[in-house]
């Protein structure tokens, strides 16, 4: 027996959403999905009319749902905002070359800008070549920090106000149980905040906060989106994915695990006598850094020189080296470990 709209629009369902079970028809699930993301956009304030807004672009579901709905919204409650897409090639032969090709579709779809920067030209290294030195322990270390900082210097380049990614509910979720298993209490304010400051005082937010992964994946589904659905073949190994698995397996205790883990990284409180890192400037590349040196420049230094471990984790070898090489440069010095 067919099941009505839970919006009472007189239609039949056609899904049950899994953030509140609600059976919803197609039209009414946009509505309910696309006012969501809108309500998040409002009440945090994320946007000014006039702001240049980069999207961060990688092909995937949720940078291309990302693109879609604030295309939507921007058109439908006029913000007023001017949009572009940013996209990295990390240099993943069999994955982000073929990615590239949606975010290039994305493109003239959506008909958005596009500026696509590379590993390669901004440091001189691809993941293909880091992954053949570090092995595939660790890698995505160097990819999310040389990442991070890829998209800062895109944003500069582009001169927008603001840099938004497709982060959902799932991934925040995820990194706040990250957190937690690691110990790092004190990362749990940053990584559940809505709203960044980047390089340059470049504004970082997420819209899709709030939105469950599998309600963007039923939007896009639906829609018919275009986008790119392979995994990175270097993301199987990652710590990333034991949160995953664990937090996919309390959703199906209790659907709203995901709400919950957020709302909880929220409400949890730095202790006192605990120093929070300071924002400063990296010595050497000049973006911003908690560090001295940031640990882009960290990971670099050990690539160039033949030493890829030597980023990894929290090193007094790594400072040791970094501080004679910035004291020597210039005298052609070598220093031995």
């Amino acid at each position: 027996m067919p099941v009505p709209c839970s919006a009472k629009c007189g239609k039949n369902a056609t899904l049950k959403r899994p953030k509140t079970g609600d059976a919803l028809c197609k039209e009414c699930f946009f509505w309910a999905f696309e006012m969501e993301v809108h309500n998040t956009i409002v009440n945090a304030k994320l946007f000014q009319r006039g702001n240049k807004v980069a999207i961060a672009a990688s092909g995937g579901k949720d940078s291309t749902v990302l693109a879609y709905v604030l295309k939507l919204l921007n058109e439908r409650y006029d913000y007023g905002l001017d949009l572009f897409l940013l996209s990295v090639d990390e240099g993943i032969t069999g994955y982000r070359d073929d990615s590239l090709q949606t975010v290039k579709q994305n493109k003239i779809d959506y008909e958005m800008p596009l500026k696509i920067l590379s590993y390669e030209e901004l440091y001189g290294w691809t993941m293909d070549a880091i992954v053949a030195q570090v092995g595939r322990k660790n890698n995505c270390t160097f990819c999310g920090v040389f990442r991070r900082q890829a998209l800062d210097r895109g944003a500069a380049l582009l001169g927008v106000d603001c840099v938004v990614t497709g982060h959902n509910a799932d991934d925040i979720a995820e990194t706040v149980l990250m957190n937690v298993l690691r110990g790092d209490i004190a990362r749990l304010q940053r990584c559940t905040s809505i709203i960044t400051a980047g390089a340059d005082s470049i504004m970082r937010c997420k819209p899709l906060k709030y939105t469950y992964e599998k309600e963007i994946v039923m939007y896009a589904y639906f829609k018919r989106l275009v986008y790119f659905s392979t995994e990175c073949i270097f993301a199987p190994n990652a710590y990333r994915g034991h949160a995953r698995m664990f937090l996919k397996d309390l959703e199906k205790i209790r659907p709203s695990s995901i709400m919950d883990i957020i709302h909880s990284g929220e409400r949890l409180s730095v202790r006192d006598g605990i120093k929070m890192p300071e924002r400063r400037n990296c010595t050497r590349c000049g973006f911003v850094s908690s560090q001295e040196i940031c640990k882009a420049c960290v990971l670099l230094e050990g690539l160039n020189r033949g030493l890829p471990r030597l980023g990894i984790g929290k090193s007094n070898k790594a400072k040791l080296l970094l501080a004679a090489t910035t004291e020597d440069r210039g005298k052609k010095k070598t220093v031995d470990f």
